[in-house]
């Protein structure tokens, strides 16, 4: 079960954006069968899933993430 943060959705993903290069929104990537974490707004209910790429050294280089079905 990944992790589940309550925030704000558009606030979140602008200051994922600040933080990472690569932030994609790719609904068919492997990486997001199982997600890092689950963020839910709590005013509207809605979900996105979200999982970061890395290389084998641990290295982050991509984000990936979309709409929980």
């Amino acid at each position: 079960m990944p992790t589940m943060i309550k925030k704000d959705l558009k606030k979140f993903m602008k200051e994922l954006k600040l933080h990472y290069d690569d932030v994609w929104r790719v609904p068919s990537s492997e990486y997001l069968k199982q997600p890092d974490f689950v963020v839910v707004d709590p005013k509207t209910g809605k979900k996105i899933k979200v999982s970061f790429v890395s290389l084998d050294d641990g290295e982050v280089v991509s984000v990936v993430y979309d709409d929980l079905s």
